[in-house]
């Protein structure tokens, strides 16, 4: 026969097995209240810690939002998920739930405050050239229109990006007119369809004209930048960039010395069509020669944080080293250097000979200027040839800053030239 098992008793059955049998009956009488939620609150409290259900309610809000964008731009039309409740203007307004864009107070918010030093803006200005024409409106340009076809009936024009004006049928005028009044006050959901339209039309920017544009909300400035970067060629939608996005741009920033949020969204939206955005919003600011500082600081934080093709960034940079010097040249100089492209030759001359131009100037050059040069010398200090390398080392002994200069004549005597002439014309023009 086998051996007999020992039975191993629990705690509980340990415990007992010391007090009496009297005692044992006594508590047996008791009640015990188990603790079966115990588990359960242990589990709520572990998911709280993760997501609160206020965030949950921002990420579902915003994750709707951008499958409605996506749904719309891909031409499917509007998500299938529930609405809700509509305000209709006849049957083209919908009005959809709180906008992303805003905090949930209803407040606009704002992209992160950039600080301006004051000395610097100072600076800055001691080269503005104000004496040139202000940049040119949408209002500007109908006026003038209207007021030549009063003078001479169907006029013909031989700039095929400027518009011709057409009789507008009452009808259409008075539609328009409502929704301008929308505009004026539109915070987020859905736009009237007959805006969304108004790319297709030839007379595109008559009829943009009466929505009004300058008493647009920034969210509509926003979504209108959406809706024609979108939709229109290139050379339109440079001259909604030009006549109607940057003179709003500008206005704000002169008004509250800080650009609202959408309106810094529309400026990143516009990069959507990069040669638009060059030539219809960089190089007419510059050209304006009234760019200040705060203009240029935010419009340059914009270029520096997206991805803009080399083709676009270099012929922008050869056009802004031919133009006068105002100041902020210097600003978005420096960003386009520190994207680090592989710049064409004749680039990296036209920027040698843009500095070396200041070798004559007396006037005592702003930090900004010394600080796009050094870093011109740091990243296409091998792209030069040995003449401007010595032209540049020339013009720091005319040009000079305690600080800088040291650094970017470290860089010119250790940079390896490209080992090409120059043309006789460069040669030329350099000495």
């Amino acid at each position: 026969m086998g051996k007999t098992k020992k039975v191993k008793l629990s705690k509980v059955e340990r415990s007992l097995s010391k007090i009496g049998l009297a005692e044992q009956m006594e508590e047996d009488k008791m009640v015990k209240m188990k603790n079966r939620n115990k588990s359960r609150y242990q589990k709520e409290e572990n998911e709280d810690e993760f997501v609160d259900s206020k965030i949950t309610r921002k990420i579902l809000i915003q994750a709707r939002k951008q499958q409605q964008e996506i749904e719309e731009e891909n031409g499917f039309g509007p998500s299938t998920s529930t609405k809700q409740p509509t305000t209709k203007l006849g049957d083209d307004f919908e009005e959809d739930e709180l906008s992303c864009e805003e905090d949930i107070t209803g407040n606009d918010v704002y992209y992160e405050d950039i600080r301006i030093d004051e000395d610097e803006e100072r600076a800055l200005e001691m080269f503005m050239d104000k004496s040139r024409k202000p940049i040119r409106t949408l209002a500007d340009i109908i006026m003038e229109k209207l007021t030549e076809k009063k003078t001479e009936i169907e006029t013909q024009f031989s700039d095929a990006g400027t518009m011709q004006l057409q009789d507008i049928d009452p009808k259409v005028k008075t539609m328009y007119e409502g929704v301008r009044d929308v505009l004026s006050k539109y915070r987020s959901g859905k736009l009237p369809k007959a805006f969304k339209i108004i790319p297709r039309l030839k007379n595109w920017e008559q009829i943009l004209y009466i929505t009004d544009p300058p008493k647009w909300s920034a969210a509509t400035m926003y979504q209108a930048t959406r809706i024609f970067a979108s939709n229109l060629k290139e050379q339109m939608a440079q001259r909604f960039y030009n006549l109607v996005l940057l003179p709003r741009i500008r206005d704000d920033l002169a008004e509250y010395k800080r650009l609202n949020f959408h309106l810094y969204q529309a400026l990143r939206k516009s990069l959507f069509k990069p040669g638009a955005f060059m030539k219809g919003i960089l190089l007419p600011l510059l050209d304006s020669g009234t760019c200040s500082l705060r203009e240029a600081t935010i419009v340059g934080s914009v270029i520096a944080k997206n991805h803009i093709p080399i083709l676009h960034s270099a012929a922008a940079m050869l056009k802004i080293a031919e133009m006068d010097y105002t100041g902020a040249n210097s600003i978005f100089l420096r960003i386009l250097f520190d994207k680090k492209y592989a710049l064409p030759y004749r680039v990296v001359d036209g920027v040698v000979f843009h500095f070396i131009r200041f070798e004559r100037d007396r006037r005592e050059l702003p930090v900004l200027w010394h600080q796009a040069l050094l870093t011109f010398v740091q990243r296409y200090k091998s792209d030069i040839v040995t003449e401007q390398k010595e032209a540049l080392l020339q013009l720091l002994k005319k040009q000079n800053h305690h600080t800088i200069t040291p650094e970017i004549r470290r860089e010119l005597h250790a940079a390896k030239c490209r080992d090409i002439e120059l043309d006789a014309p460069m040669e030329e023009s350099m000495h």
